[in-house]
């Protein structure tokens, strides 16, 4: 029977049924043509239009030039302002409010087109390829998940592996330490391979694990096709790169901004990635003019963009380790790779001088200049001044976030087919969205998105095919229509036609998250099929173009569900899954678990840990947070220790006089304290043993630790140590019954 069924013949159910034989979709997986393309998608995060060398910058990106060179060059092509958006449209095809993405996870609303719920009805790019016969995988940067969802028990659906990948490693939120990142790998926490100490970094790492990826596929399932989406978190900030990178481009930016822009604009023409007639937009004021910044001032500012530029450089050196892996396979020719060198413009989030730890206050300039030389390390979330934002967004007016103009939104594509794309090295200027990618992906595979998917009818692709461009210069371009919206700056494109309103705030950071209302914002006009780069607002002499571009607003946010549009600076409370507890239990061996699964300790709380010591043992009780903030209770030889370490700055310890003493012991540890308004809350802690009080004292501002720092775990460090006193893993030496945490 066994060789009957084998052979093609009719099997017999259980029932005594004749039950046909198998047909691949149903026994198997699909049959795909013999011609459909392996897909390698690159997103970069945060670099802006003019970053690379390849579109006229400073950083070297050999591996995207030589890319281009055998391939073709985007000039035109568009992406959200922020990041999480511009991924949700560029995995969905659709627009990103119709998914629910038109912000980031933790800027949630309850509204459909911003609660970070991507709904069912339309699959993912993965999901629509899985389901075709492609191996799929993802590795890097995800950011589109509800945070409430991020917990040691899911739900997973809406996770990568949810979403149509196979296989997942990387991390699940905005920005990582490149040096000690919250990892993932499917839907497991996992600790790096290595310490930073021991030269882990965050993009060799993803690099590696693609590489091995794209190795088992080639052994086991040659027959396949892949969809490989590669997103490191790089260069966002923080700026982490090895010292010998930096090195490299020592000196390269003590001219300046202002002198180094217009050597960009210059580059930009002979490489012809923007027309010649194109004009350089001026330096708005809230950026300083070079020659205005102090001795100092330009000193750490060069520096920093010294550490940028070399973790940019870095981070395609290391893209070219994974397209060497990509086109060393015998199907490397029948690869199409699409490069997209920006999820959004270059960042001018950390302000005129840029700052050393993005989660606090901005640090001092002369604090920032004691720490120049390690810039670029673990110990600092370091980000660089708005002027080099600027810079990197040349020839456009503004940066990420604001989405009323092209330096929030305009990014290089770069795309290469060597079977298939036969104008190596030409250059492209069809205007083109991030939902494109999706449609020519499906159009070079033969493949239709339309058809439903486990029973739910999948809603319309947005995105239109780029792959007549790939042949014909002259094509027209795919889209008429692209409304763009983000933190309440807003724009309409239609045939050749711009108008935008941008938030206007005090300085270049607070204009992306604060500023009147949406209704109380000017109108611009651009004609951009003559003026690339926005250059002459033409909205008093067009009213009646611009009146009509703002009825077509209008009815592209009616349609795709961006109403209401509402300031940053409104506040929902998201969904919690610990909404309404106050008393919660851990226990030793567990994975690290994210902070967005943890109750925020920045208010009075108990800390209890029930343990079993002998002699004077060492090691980690509880640790929430990393290096860069949060805080560790410990044992220093059989001394229990809390330790609250403020943003990296600032370290106070509560330490017992004495040891424990053997056998069963509680240990307790108290937090008490208010937070005045408009100031952190400021802590005073007691630490007991088996119910007597052995320490107190002031411990300063407490504050949840930082955004990249996600690892809470019992009985030893993970990730990152939060204090020097306890480097990991600092196991403990006794054994941990339980940790109770109790709020006030």
């Amino acid at each position: 029977m066994l060789a009957a069924c084998l052979a093609g013949a009719p099997s017999i159910g259980a029932h005594g049924q004749v039950m046909a034989s198998p047909s691949p979709a149903v026994a198997g997986r699909p049959i795909r043509a013999a011609d459909a393309p392996n897909v390698v998608l690159i997103l970069l995060d945060d670099a802006g239009y003019a970053a690379s060398t390849t579109f006229g910058g400073f950083a070297d990106t050999p591996t995207l030039s030589r890319l281009a060179q055998e391939g073709l060059r985007y000039t035109s092509f568009n992406v959200s302002a922020i990041c999480s958006p511009t991924r949700a449209a560029l995995l969905s095809g659709r627009n990103q409010h119709r998914v629910g993405f038109g912000s980031t996870p933790e800027a949630y609303r309850p509204y459909a087109g911003y609660n970070g719920v991507w709904p069912r009805e339309s699959a993912s790019i993965a999901e629509v390829l899985r389901r075709a016969g492609y191996s799929t995988a993802a590795f890097g940067k995800w950011h589109n998940t509800p945070y409430w969802e991020l917990t040691p028990t899911g739900p997973f659906d809406r996770w990568p592996t949810g979403l149509g990948f196979e296989h997942f490693y990387g991390f699940m939120i905005g920005e990582v330490s490149q040096w000690e990142p919250p990892l993932y790998r499917d839907t497991a926490p996992v600790t790096p391979p290595r310490t930073a100490e021991q030269g882990y970094h965050l993009t060799t790492d993803i690099t590696d694990e693609a590489v091995q990826w794209l190795r088992t596929q080639r052994a086991f399932a040659p027959e396949r096709p892949y969809f490989l989406y590669f997103a490191p978190g790089a260069p966002h900030k923080p700026h982490h790169v090895p010292a010998d990178w930096i090195a490299r481009y020592k000196g390269r930016f003590d001219r300046g901004w202002d002198v180094l822009r217009q050597e960009t604009f210059e580059r930009q023409k002979q490489l012809g990635v923007i027309p010649s007639e194109a004009r350089l937009t001026p330096r708005p004021p809230e950026i300083p003019a070079w020659s205005a910044l102090s001795p100092d001032e330009q000193r750490l500012a060069a520096r920093q963009m010294e550490v940028y530029a070399a973790f940019l450089a870095h981070t395609d050196a290391e893209i070219g380790r994974l397209i060497q892996a990509v086109r060393s396979r015998p199907d490397g020719e029948n690869t199409l790779i699409l490069y997209v060198a920006s999820d959004n413009g270059a960042s001018a989030m950390d302000g005129v001088l840029g700052s050393n730890d993005t989660h606090a206050p901005p640090t001092p300039v002369a604090e920032q200049l004691a720490q120049i030389d390690e810039l670029g390390g673990p110990d600092h979330l370091n980000a660089y001044a708005a002027g080099w934002a600027w810079m990197n967004s040349t020839p456009f007016q503004w940066t990420k976030g604001i989405a009323s103009h092209w330096g929030g939104t305009r990014a290089p594509l770069v795309a290469s087919w060597p079977r298939r794309i036969a104008g190596r090295g030409e250059v492209r200027t069809q205007f083109a969205y991030a939902t494109d990618i999706a449609a020519t992906v499906y159009d070079a595979a033969g493949i239709d998105p339309r058809r439903p998917i486990d029973g739910i009818a999948q809603t319309a692709l947005d995105g239109v095919s780029l792959l007549r461009t790939f042949a014909d210069a002259r094509a027209a371009s795919p889209r008429r229509t692209q409304y763009f919206e983000n933190w309440g700056s807003r724009a309409i494109y239609r045939d050749g036609w711009v108008a935008g309103v941008r938030m206007v705030g005090q300085n270049l950071g607070e204009n992306i998250r604060r500023g009147p209302a949406p209704g109380a914002q000017t109108w611009e006009l651009y004609d951009v099929a003559h003026d690339f780069s926005q250059a002459q607002d033409l909205a008093a002499a067009r009213p009646g173009k611009l009146k009509e571009l703002q009825a077509a607003f209008d009815a592209e946010a009616r349609r795709n569900g961006v109403y209401p549009i509402e300031t940053p600076n409104v506040r929902y409370a998201p969904p919690s899954p610990i909404a309404g507890r106050t008393s919660f239990v851990y226990f030793p061996g567990a994975p690290w678990t994210s902070y967005r699964a943890l109750p925020s300790l920045s208010r009075p709380h108990a800390i209890e840990v029930t343990a079993e010591v002998h002699g004077a043992p060492s090691g980690v009780l509880v640790s929430h947070g990393s290096r860069l903030g949060g805080f560790v209770l410990y044992v220093r030889d059989g001394r229990v220790v809390y330790e609250n370490n403020a943003a990296g700055r600032r370290r106070v310890r509560l330490e017992a006089p004495g040891p424990l003493p053997d056998g069963e012991v509680r240990i307790r540890f108290e937090m008490h304290g208010a937070a005045a308004p408009g100031a952190p809350f400021s802590g005073q802690g007691a630490l007991f043993v088996n119910g007597r009080q052995v320490a107190n004292g002031p411990l300063g501002p407490i504050t949840d630790p930082a955004y990249d720092a996600a690892s809470f775990s019992v009985g030893e460090a993970r990730i990152s140590p939060v204090s020097r006193a306890m480097p990991l893993p600092s196991r403990f030496e006794g054994r941990i019954a339980q940790v109770e945490v109790e709020l006030r």
